[in-house]
């Protein structure tokens, strides 16, 4: 029995009814959704010769490859004049930025809080310190956005942005590492490891979280290499991780050791290198996302990014395709 998808996602907070059981049901909805009121998407997998009555399983779902969205308005049922809101990728000079067009932001903070509350709790019970340096330098980041929607459901005094005010950012964190209070620390990698060197101290009691990028801000490091320099600096249990990207409206979230778990609007497959069509829903190759909360972009997408999906579903991103541009959002081979 397939659901109204377009009856459903009209409603208020349906994306808490999604879970292990009911998944596949509406993505395969949101499939012939999406096939219906996208352009770009339904070109794509008219293109690839994918009859959508075919489709009756996950593995089955064509997947639009990453880079259109920096060639393309990737929209279902709406057009960019409607949009109120675009994220748009960071890059190195020259490079070709994604856009993702944000038809209902009010979505987007549903995925990201409901996501956090299932991993971490209620954002007002922490103290966000966030040191993003190359994102605050645009207005059209979507972690900057998410960031600061936690800052301001945080209500704490302390909660804010660092640009490069590093001898007031290690001073709070001294002074918030002996209070008893929940901390995170949210910072992009290059920035992380540069504050890291500069200020070694005990924050054993605070939870680090790296969002990924490098960008040619210093040399590549592996996530193991830049985890156990943040461990051995600041005397870290463990490194936590975000896996996000513009083009998406969910993360996956690591606790330590590189390992990522879904929340339920969201879920990794894996497709062969040599033959995109061939997915597992288990095993080793490019990772290809299913997120429910892009409604009204694509819900599927094919990233270049490499994994390693185990049985329990949680997945290591162990590095990227040769010939991909370097993303924001992503680490070297591990």
């Amino acid at each position: 029995m397939s659901l109204n998808i377009e009856h459903i996602i009209q409603q208020e907070n349906w994306l808490s009814g999604v879970n292990g059981q009911n998944f596949e049901q509406y993505a395969l909805a949101l499939f012939q959704h999406q096939f219906q009121g996208n352009e770009v998407y339904r070109d794509f997998v008219i293109a690839i010769g994918r009859k959508p009555a075919s489709v009756t399983s996950l593995t089955e779902i064509p997947f639009l490859p990453i880079s259109l969205f920096k060639t393309h308005e990737v929209l279902t049922g709406a057009s960019a004049a409607d949009v109120p809101l675009v994220f748009e990728s960071s890059g190195t000079t020259g490079m070709q930025n994604s856009r993702h067009f944000v038809k209902d932001p009010e979505l987007y903070k549903a995925s990201f809080l409901q996501t956090f509350r299932q991993f971490y709790g209620e954002p007002g019970d922490y103290v966000f310190l966030c040191l993003l340096p190359s994102y605050l330098e645009r207005n059209n980041s979507s972690l900057v956005y998410m960031a600061a929607e936690l800052i301001r459901l945080s209500r704490q005094p302390e909660s804010g942005f660092y640009l490069n005010e590093w001898t007031q950012l290690a001073g709070n964190l001294k002074t918030l590492s002996t209070s008893g209070r929940k901390v995170m620390l949210l910072g992009v990698t290059f920035a992380l490891l540069d504050f890291a060197d500069q200020y070694p101290m005990d924050l054993s009691a605070i939870t680090v979280m790296e969002t990924g990028g490098m960008k040619g801000r210093r040399e590549e490091w592996t996530r193991d290499q830049v985890h156990d320099f943040l461990k051995k600096q600041w005397q870290l249990p463990a490194v936590h991780s975000e896996y996000g990207m513009t083009e998406l409206l969910s993360q996956a979230y690591s606790k330590g050791d590189g390992l990522f778990e879904c929340p339920p609007v969201m879920r990794v497959l894996v497709r062969d290198e040599n033959d995109p069509f061939d997915l597992k829903l288990r095993g080793n190759g490019c990772i290809n996302v299913i997120d429910l909360a892009n409604v009204h972009s694509c819900a599927f997408i094919a990233t270049d990014d490499i994994a390693r999906i185990g049985t329990d579903g949680s997945f290591a991103v162990t590095g990227r395709l040769d010939n991909s541009a370097l993303r924001g959002c992503s680490l070297m081979v591990v």
